[in-house]
C-alpha cells in the first residue's frame, strides 16, 4: 500500500514541477540574440573561420547579417560588419564596449598588456592615454620629428636611385619596412637600429604572434595544444629577447640627459616617470610596453599600407600617372618634396584613403569586450561578449561603396569621408575611446614616402610581367601583408 501511494504521488509532483517550470519560462523575458550559424560542441564556430578570417566573416555576414553572434569555443563573439553597427559599438555605446578581452598572447608579449592597444579599460589606460600619449603623438610632437622623416625618405630615394642606375630589381616591401623602422627607431629610441638584424627579426615575430589565436583562451581544456604546438614557447622567447633589448635602451637613456628638442619617446616617458613617482608608470615594464606598442602598431601597419597602395598604383598605370602629374605640378621642378607640399596634393590623399579602404592594415581591428548587458540594433548582447569589428568588410560594403573591389581614388575627391574615426564607412584605425592615437604620425610617413617615390621614379614589373597580372595574394595575421614581396624596376623621371 505504501509503495502504491508513492507511485501515485510521483506523477502529481512531476505535474506540479512542470507547471512551475512553464510559469517561470513564460515569465522570463526571452533574449533576442543576433543571428548565429549553428555551432559544434566544444569548438563552437571556430571551424568556420577559414584561412583568411576577415574574408570568412564577411561571407558569413552576407548570409546572417551585419550583426552576427559566433562562439569561439566557450566565448560569445559579436561580429560587426556594417557602418551602422560599428557606429553603435564605437560611438553610441562606446563606454560599454571600451574594454579589451584578456588574451594570453598580448599579455605574454607586452608585459601583461601594459600598453595602449591591449590593456583593459581602467585607471592605467586612462592615465596612459590622457597624460602620456599626448606627449608622444600630439600634432606638435609629430611635427617636431619632421626633419627625421625628410632625412630618412631622402636616404631611401638615394638607395633606389643607385639601384635604378644599375637596372637592379628593387624590393619595395623591404624598402618600406626599412624606412618605417628607421624613422620609428630614431623617434622612439633616439637612433637607428637597422644594422641590428635581430631587433628587426624580433619585431617581425612580435607582429606575427599578435595575429595568432591561443586555443586556451577560448577552450581552456585544450590549452595544452598551445604548449605542444610551440606557441607558448615562441611567445616566451620573443618576449625575453625584446625585454633584454629594451633594458639596454632604457639604461642608455638614463645615463644621458638631452635637451627638449632632442627628446625621443623613451626620454619623454622616463621624464614622466621621474616627475610622477607614484604614477602607474613607475614600473619600467610600462615604458617598455608602450614603446613596444608604438613599434608594433606603427612600423608594421605603416609599411603594409605603403606596399598595398603602391601595388594598386602599379596595377593601374593611368592612376599612377595622374598622381605623378599632381606631385610634379605641386613640386614645380623642385629637387626635393617637403612636408609643406603635401597639403596641396589632394589626389595623393585620395590615393592613400583608397589604399586604406581596400587594404585596412588591421582588418579586424583589436577585439573589444562588453562590460554590461545591452542592446545593439535591437539585439541582446550579454556582458563579457567579445566584439570584432570587420573594418575590411565595411570598407568593401557594396551598400556604401560603388564598385567596392575596384581601386578608384577619384571616389574620395568629392567627399569629406575620412579615416580619423568620425565616418564609420572608413574605420581602419578604429574610433571612439579605443581608436588608434597614432594616425597623424603614420599618415605623415605614408604621404611623404609615396609623394617622393612617384616624384622621382617610374616603375615597371621585372621580367616583362604585366601590371594587371600582379599577384595580390594575402598572408593572414593581425596585419594583412602581401604573400609575395613587391618587386619593381625603377627608372628616373626625365623632366
Amino acid at each position: 500500500m505504501y509503495v502504491l501511494q508513492n507511485l501515485l504521488i510521483l506523477p502529481l509532483f512531476s505535474f506540479i514541477f512542470f507547471i512551475i517550470f512553464l510559469y517561470k519560462w513564460r515569465s522570463t523575458p526571452q533574449k533576442n540574440l543576433p543571428p548565429s550559424p549553428k555551432k559544434l560542441p566544444i569548438i563552437g564556430n571556430l571551424h568556420q573561420l577559414g584561412q583568411y578570417t576577415h574574408r570568412s566573416l564577411q561571407s558569413l555576414s552576407k548570409y546572417y547579417g551585419p550583426l552576427m553572434l559566433l562562439h569561439f569555443g566557450r566565448v560569445p563573439v559579436l561580429i560587426v560588419s556594417s557602418a551602422d553597427a560599428a557606429r553603435e559599438i564605437m560611438k553610441n555605446q562606446d563606454l560599454i564596449f571600451a574594454n579589451r578581452a584578456k588574451l594570453s598572447i598580448p599579455d605574454g608579449l607586452i608585459y601583461g598588456s601594459k600598453d595602449v592597444a591591449f590593456t583593459s579599460y581602467g585607471n592605467y589606460w586612462r592615465e596612459v592615454r590622457s597624460k602620456c600619449v599626448p606627449q608622444l603623438l600630439s600634432s606638435k610632437r609629430v611635427q617636431s620629428y619632421r626633419c627625421v622623416r625628410e632625412q630618412e625618405t631622402s636616404i631611401m630615394i638615394e638607395k633606389i636611385r643607385h639601384m635604378a642606375s644599375s637596372s637592379l630589381v628593387v624590393n619595395l616591401s623591404d624598402m618600406f619596412i626599412s624606412i618605417t623602422n628607421d624613422v620609428f627607431c630614431r623617434v622612439a629610441l633616439g637612433r637607428k637600429y637597422g644594422e641590428d638584424g635581430k631587433f628587426k627579426t624580433f619585431l617581425k615575430e612580435l607582429v606575427e604572434l599578435l595575429g595568432e589565436y591561443s586555443v586556451g583562451d577560448y577552450i581552456p581544456c585544450l590549452g595544452w595544444i598551445d604548449w605542444v604546438s610551440g606557441l607558448n614557447g615562441r611567445v616566451k622567447k620573443v618576449a625575453k629577447s625584446l625585454d633584454e633589448f629594451f633594458e639596454v635602451v632604457i639604461d642608455e637613456h638614463r645615463k644621458q640627459r638631452k635637451r627638449d628638442a632632442e627628446l625621443d619617446f623613451v626620454d619623454i616617458l622616463l621624464d614622466f616617470q621621474r616627475e610622477n613617482g607614484s604614477s602607474l608608470l613607475a614600473d619600467d615594464d610600462a615604458i617598455k610596453g608602450i614603446i613596444l606598442d608604438m613599434f608594433a602598431a606603427g612600423t608594421d601597419t605603416t609599411s603594409s599600407l605603403l606596399v598595398w597602395t603602391m601595388a594598386e598604383l602599379i596595377k593601374k598605370p593611368k592612376t599612377l600617372k595622374v598622381l605623378q602629374d599632381e606631385v610634379s605640378e605641386v613640386a614645380r621642378g623642385k629637387e626635393e618634396i617637403t612636408e609643406d607640399d603635401l597639403d596641396k596634393m589632394h589626389y595623393l590623399k585620395a590615393v592613400i584613403k583608397e589604399g586604406i579602404r581596400l587594404h585596412s592594415p588591421l582588418p579586424l581591428l583589436v577585439p573589444r569586450q562588453s562590460t554590461q548587458d545591452t542592446k545593439v540594433l535591437g539585439y541582446d548582447v550579454a556582458a563579457g561578449t567579445q566584439v570584432i569589428v570587420n573594418a575590411w568588410a565595411i570598407g568593401r560594403d557594396p551598400l556604401l561603396w560603388e564598385n567596392p573591389n575596384e581601386f578608384h581614388p577619384e571616389r574620395f575627391l568629392d567627399t569629406k569621408i575620412d579615416f580619423r574615426g568620425f565616418n564609420f564607412e572608413l574605420i581602419p584605425f578604429g574610433a571612439g575611446r579605443r581608436g588608434c592615437p597614432g594616425i597623424g604620425f603614420a599618415m605623415a610617413i605614408d604621404e611623404l614616402v609615396l609623394a617622393k617615390l612617384v616624384h622621382k621614379f617610374n616603375f615597371v614589373l621585372p621580367n616583362g610581367e604585366r601590371e594587371e597580372d600582379l599577384d595580390m595574394t594575402e598572408v593572414n595575421g593581425i596585419t594583412i601583408h602581401r604573400k609575395l614581396p613587391l618587386l619593381v624596376v625603377a627608372t628616373e623621371h626625365s623632366y
